[in-house]
């Protein structure tokens, strides 16, 4: 095993392979080892030769994107072949690249006083209607306004398995997707609760304004979905991805507009927002996966997670809850039927 020196950190020569292969950062004052993140290393193929490096690198070692990539090139964290270089050099087969994934930033929670639409709560449990708008989990860009303040200004306990910035969270919504969630509040409920929804014993049931008129009135969308090869911030049906089944029965019609019921198998994620735009009828509004210009006015997916029901982790009693579209989308889906009904 050699050591190249870089500044105060050692990169260490070991087998090749796209994955993860050392955990340790050595620091070259003392004799302390520090764990600084993961050190990630590849060898360049033919397949790949002549690409810029931050191309080479976009998407590996757990999906950062290429902007993401530049910046730690920028910062000293990758080298070739035991020298630093620039985002565009462009690497040649046998090229060893070495790149530096430091750790997140620790981040504090803070509890917010955020009005919380609580459908159901009791010592082990939370049942919540998210509004649209509303991040389920402190992230990069979003340390504040999210489910998870919320709870945390709510609840006296939260599960901690779902990590430091994700307490009590079994399931997840995006950001602009509206309806039910559920949070845990002991490790016992979180466990029980993330179990049905793996074992896809849990009812999760959406309803989705598409546009164009489905002619089927159910079908299975049974399609694999993956990060986009190119768009490392979507997500796409990839041949190599990860199994992916959405059921969806037509509940209205109108005209150049469908409401659907779909019906999550697995839960992938953007899963209906890809699906149903890989079936040629995006979701109206949907900023991401549909490029129609009418979007009826939707500044966001006219997605809702109408309906959820699971046994309760202590009792076993089952239990379900469903609520209404939001506002922007209830008066979309009223102005559509006022024109159908003409």
């Amino acid at each position: 095993m050699v050591a190249h020196g870089l500044g105060e950190r050692l990169w260490l020569d070991v087998p090749f392979g796209e994955k993860a292969v050392l955990w340790l950062i050595v620091q070259t004052w003392g004799d302390k080892v520090e764990q600084q993140g993961r050190v990630f290393q590849f060898e360049v193929q033919v397949a790949d030769a002549g690409l810029r490096l931050d191309r080479f690198l976009t998407g590996k070692a757990g999906g950062p994107s290429r902007s993401q990539i530049r910046k730690l090139i920028d910062q000293g964290l990758v080298q070739v072949n035991g020298r630093q270089v620039k985002a565009g050099y462009l690497v040649s087969v046998g090229d060893r690249v070495y790149l530096h994934m430091p750790p997140p930033r620790a981040m504090i929670l803070k509890p917010q006083a955020i009005p919380l639409d609580i459908l159901y709560e009791d010592a082990d449990m939370i049942v919540v209607n998210k509004p649209p708008g509303m991040v389920v989990h402190p992230a990069v860009g979003n340390h504040e306004g999210t489910l998870v303040n919320a709870l945390l200004a709510h609840c006296q306990d939260l599960s901690g398995i779902g990590g430091t910035l994700r307490p009590g969270i079994v399931h997840r919504l995006d950001k602009d997707t509206s309806g039910v969630m559920v949070a845990a509040k002991n490790d016992r409920a979180h466990i029980s609760l993330a179990a049905q929804i793996k074992d896809r014993c849990a009812e999760r049931w959406y309803l989705a304004l598409v546009h164009g008129n489905i002619p089927e009135a159910e079908g299975l969308i049974d399609a694999p979905i993956a990060r986009h090869p190119v768009n490392r911030k979507q997500m796409a049906v990839v041949e190599q991805g990860r199994s992916a089944r959405t059921w969806y029965c037509v509940r209205e019609r109108f005209g150049r507009h469908t409401l659907v019921e779909c019906r999550l198998e697995t839960g992938r994620t953007h899963q209906i927002r890809v699906h149903m735009a890989y079936i040629l009828h995006p979701v109206v509004g949907d900023p991401v996966y549909s490029g129609h210009r009418d979007q009826q006015g939707m500044t966001r997916q006219a997605l809702h997670a109408y309906h959820l029901g699971f046994r309760h982790p202590r009792t076993g009693q089952p239990l379900s809850f469903s609520v209404p579209p939001p506002p922007d989308m209830a008066e979309v889906l009223r102005r559509l039927r006022g024109k159908t009904a003409r």
